[in-house]
């Protein structure tokens, strides 16, 4: 932010660092275990009483020192030219923080460089004594640098108490300090063994050969054991949340852990091996395979060390970009374009949008990403997305997305930004809003028939989710219970209604489409009730198109005879309209205007499995989807999944709010879910939808519904769960009480808060009052009488009686057409007709009952 930016592109993402830095540590650490590596072999020289031996060290010291003083001084100028060019803030901060342990670095540095020419020039030339003195001095001078650095390094990843202190012991002696120094000093002396393994292998002698290389194999094998214990103490002194994050959460750290644990027995073993007798031009060719493996090796452990602290680049105070954490806020506020300093376009226009886009991008991107490079590519990154789904990556920074920092700019570095990576990476220009699907409307449908005065039975049906979304992606993976349930109660009229429950064969069948589904309802053992599950019900009708509202001809029938008591029409919702591709990528599937394209569906469990580390992608490409309930627990689908992790609802909303929750009201919800009013389902199509109301006013925001779903979890003892909520930011429950937690599909949003004693409405909100459990869910809860279900009456959530279906403005109201000749709940108008042969005067079902309908049609 305030000093001028090195623009890079290919070299772009750390990857001068990266390249430098590794090959400088890799020769610093063997500069430090070499040296001992130098005096010990010489001491076994002069105790073996060994010219041969002594000749090697001698021949092993010039290498040395060409490697350490040449290549590592080198490569060390290096590292402090492009930090100081990539991130000038943080090594600012390093230098006046630390500016006399560097000193005193420096001082150590200068006293190995003047130690080790002494070394190599004196052989022969003085006494023994004198010559391992200055070996001894020249390795105590390399460690204690080691130890003033090691101090600085470990300082940026757990800055401990500095934060608070700003005393310079606090951040030397920082909580990785010791551990990490025993690590460092045991891969130092395993790399004095796999430097030895090159000169070793080089002795022509070949009795001398076996000999040094058995001896660099001790150096190699011998520290091992305790480097692998002080990984483990520096792994359990890491702040859990930070141990967490590098272990179990990043995805960025998987490949580079995987590759530390793969690597470190093919070491081991190689050593073994190398101890063996072997031709000397495999020793050659292992020697040198083996140097290979150690900067891997060492690589491995340096990337997870430096993407532990993302996202900063010292932890929780200078993120990766440079912005220190107490800037953030003014910054985001301010916007880049107009508080950084080194900016040429302080406002956006129609003509400088790609500019001003590069210049934040250079602020804020430049430092973690490269254009075209190899190092965290921004490009095939940005390839997938829209501006829509950009802002969205955007919003979740640094809150789902935890390995990079808050977005810092506003609104308006966020549209410059956009134009740049979208029209000038990719030369996309901005799309058109897609136009309103026209619906394929049908034909009104006819009621059954049904005569009031000679009709003997009433047959009710309706499905428990007047809203249900299928995944629509089952060979690729099992996201949502792939069934909506069809209900069914038969009600022989009379004075004193009946309710059927014997003798009658309950049946379904598609009503125009034969091609849906046919089948049996069975009667639940605990009441009065026949259900089916409809797992082939499809929103895909014979003829082509999508239809989510399909209608099922209910019949009753005689169990003895055969014949038809009584009939009727319902609908069963089941609509495939889920907006995964509004980030994921790819279009819709099926008549431009529903299902989960497959491209859509393989970048999910790309997703997944970057960021949860499995393997789903394989699975389904062998055949082998997985469903989600599997692990993550769904009580709709009677699934327990695994205890450990969160249930499915929690996961999903609890994860992709932080994406979205700067969309206003309910357009949230229609983003994923298929009620958008402009969709090709609009789902939400009952009378509280023409009263004007939304999701919003039972779910909350998607941070309300997200935090509800989560703190349930959080009391499970959920982790996750905890840190989701922290970066969540909830509107909180009407007169500010706290949201109360709740399990999905258990504890629901219940009507009897706003209709109390089921009178008419007393607010608009029921957020925050949940049913009890499933038995006072809307669709299991019955009347007064404990035998009517309610659902029987006034039709599934979401859309209940009267409703207006946009594919037929009464398809969802054929049930009461049929009965009462009105599209209004079941004996609504006071038409207790509909099963009592006599006038009614007593509310038997429920309070109010007897009142007029409100809401006219």
């Amino acid at each position: 932010m305030n000093y001028p930016v090195w623009q890079l592109d290919f070299a772009g993402g750390g990857l001068l660092i990266a390249a430098i830095a590794v090959f400088h540590v890799y020769i610093s650490h063997f500069a430090i275990g070499g040296g001992l590596f130098l005096v010990l072999t010489e001491m076994k020289a002069y105790r073996e009483e060994s010219p041969a031996i002594l000749d090697y060290v001698r021949r092993h010291a010039r290498f040395f020192m060409l490697v350490t003083l040449v290549l590592g001084g080198m490569t060390g100028v290096g590292i402090w030219f492009t930090i100081a060019l990539l991130t000038p803030a943080a090594t600012s901060l390093l230098i006046h923080n630390f500016v006399f342990g560097w000193a005193i670095e420096w001082l150590f540095f200068a006293g190995e460089i003047v130690a080790l020419f002494v070394y190599c020039n004196t052989f022969g030339r003085i006494s023994r004594r004198d010559h391992l003195r200055v070996g001894w001095l020249y390795f105590v001078f390399a460690w204690l640098s080691l130890f003033v650095i090691n101090g600085i390094i470990g300082f940026m990843l757990t800055p401990g108490d500095w934060l608070t202190t700003r005393n310079f012991w606090d951040g030397f002696f920082n909580p990785t300090f010791w551990p990490a120094l025993a690590l460092r000093t045991c891969l130092a002396l395993m790399l004095a063994g796999l430097y030895g393994f090159v000169t070793a292998s080089t002795l022509k002698d070949a009795e001398l050969r076996e000999k040094m290389i058995r001896h660099c194999a001790i150096w190699l094998l011998a520290p091992f054991y305790f480097f692998l214990a002080s990984a483990f103490w520096y792994q359990q002194v890491l702040p859990r949340p930070l141990s967490a994050f590098i272990f179990q959460r990043a995805p960025e750290m998987a490949p580079y852990i995987k590759t530390f644990l793969a690597v470190s027995p093919l070491l081991f073993g190689g050593g073994l091996l190398l101890a063996i007798r072997l031709p000397g031009k495999v020793q050659k060719s292992m020697a040198a395979a083996m140097l290979i493996l150690g900067i891997i090796y060492m690589g491995s452990f340096e990337f997870i060390r430096e993407g532990g602290r993302k996202p900063y680049l010292i932890h929780n105070h200078t993120y990766a970009n440079g912005i220190a954490t107490d800037d953030m806020a003014r910054i985001r506020e301010e916007g880049v374009l107009r508080s950084a300093r080194w900016i040429e376009h302080r406002t956006l226009t129609a003509d400088n949008r790609l500019t001003a886009g590069r210049e934040v991008y250079n602020t804020l991107c430049l430092s973690c990403h490269a254009i075209n490079g190899p190092m965290k590519d921004i490009v095939p990154r940005t390839a997938k997305l829209t501006p829509f789904s950009l802002n969205a990556k955007l919003q979740g920074m640094g809150r789902a997305d935890t390995y990079m920092p808050p977005f810092a700019g506003d609104s308006q570095d966020r549209e410059a930004l956009s134009a740049f990576l979208l029209e000038g990476l990719h030369g996309k220009t901005a799309a058109p809003k897609p136009a309103t699907p026209k619906l394929a409307t049908t034909a009104a449908t006819a009621p059954l028939a049904f005569d009031v005065a000679k009709s003997e039975y009433v047959l009710l049906a309706w499905a428990d989710y007047g809203l249900h979304e299928i995944g629509d992606a089952e060979h690729l993976f099992g996201l949502l219970p792939s069934a909506n349930r069809l209900n069914a109660q038969l009600i022989r009229r009379g004075e004193l209604p009946e309710l059927i429950g014997k003798g009658i064969t309950m049946t379904f069948r598609g009503t125009a489409d034969k091609s849906l589904p046919a089948g049996v309802l069975t009667r639940h053992r605990q009441d009065i009730l026949y259900s089916a599950v409809l797992p082939g019900l499809s929103p895909y009708p014979a003829a082509g198109g999508y239809q989510p509202y399909p209608i099922l001809t209910v019949e009753a029938r005689d169990a003895q005879s055969g014949a038809v008591l009584a009939a009727v029409q319902t609908v069963v919702p089941v609509a495939s309209e889920l907006g995964c591709k509004n980030c994921h990528g790819g279009d819709w599937r099926v008549d431009g205007r529903a299902g989960l394209a497959d491209a859509t569906g393989r970048d999910i469990l790309t997703a997944h499995d970057r960021l949860s580390r499995t393997d789903l992608l394989a699975q389904a490409a062998a055949g082998k989807p997985v469903r989600c309930s599997l692990c993550h627990a769904d009580p709709r689908d009677d699934a327990p999944g695994d205890p450990t992790r969160l249930n499915l609802s929690a996961a999903i909303h609890g994860f992709h709010a932080p994406f979205m929750d700067d969309m206003d009201g309910a357009s949230a919800c229609h983003l994923c879910h298929a009620t958008d009013p402009e969709g090709a389902s609009r789902a939400f199509r009952g009378i509280h939808h023409q009263a004007g109301l939304d999701c919003t006013n039972c779910h909350g925001t998607i941070a309300d519904h997200a935090v509800s779903l989560l703190l349930a979890e959080e009391e499970a003892g959920k982790g996750e769960a905890a840190r989701l909520i922290k970066v969540l930011t909830p509107a909180n429950a009407p007169n500010g009480e706290a949201i109360r937690p709740r399990q999905p599909w258990l504890n629901e949003p219940d009507c009897l808060t706003c209709h109390v004693d089921f009178g008419p409405p007393e607010n608009d909100s029921a957020f925050n009052q949940w049913t009890k459990n499933g038995e006072e869910l809307f669709r299991n809860r019955t009347d007064n009488s404990g035998m009517i279900r309610c659902a029987a009456c006034h039709n599934g959530p979401h859309a209940v009686y009267p409703t207006d279906n946009p594919y037929e403005a009464d398809r969802d109201n054929l049930p009461p057409l049929q009965y009462q000749n009105t599209p209004y709940p079941l004996g609504a108008d006071k038409n207790c007709r509909v099963c009592h042969t006599v006038a009614m005067d007593s509310e038997m079902h429920h309070p109010n009952s007897l009142r007029m309908m409100r809401n006219r049609r």
